[in-house]
């Protein structure tokens, strides 16, 4: 039996699968940064013309969780809190359009189903980590 404190985690995955998680990063982390930009131009105020916008704290908050998550994740620098970051504003668009009323998919109307797929890309990145081809790597090389 293995000593639990020799055990690391997240597993180091392998080259293939490092290059898989790389392109996930990449993408997800431009569609998030893209997402993120008009936001982040006026980041306390994006959504105030919601019936029901958040404050302006919060919405800046998610603002930067999109621009600057997507960043993290595209470079693979501290990616398990860019990943939460993500997450925690994908839960709460998620949550929006489902009371809403929104469906899984839409054909030209408002759906869940962009949120929930950054919210799983996310939390994979976060229980997976970023593979060998991120700054994590460098940065927290294992020795």
């Amino acid at each position: 039996m293995s000593d639990w404190k020799s055990t690391v985690w997240p597993p180091e995955p392998g080259a293939r699968a490092s290059v898989g998680l790389l392109l996930l990063r990449l993408y997800a982390g431009a569609a998030l940064m893209g997402h993120g930009w008009a936001k982040i131009q006026n980041p306390m105020h994006w959504m105030d013309r919601a019936p029901d916008a958040p404050p302006g704290v919060l919405q800046a908050l998610a603002a930067v969780a999109e621009f600057f998550g997507g960043l993290g994740l595209i470079v693979g620098l501290l990616t398990p809190l860019a990943a939460f970051g993500v997450a925690c504003t994908m839960i709460v668009a998620v949550h929006k359009h489902v009371s809403h009323g929104d469906p899984f998919v839409a054909h030209g109307g408002p759906s869940f189903e962009p949120a929930l797929g950054y919210l799983a890309t996310a939390v994979l990145l976060m229980l997976g980590g970023p593979g060998r081809y991120a700054l994590d790597a460098v940065a927290f090389r294992r020795r």
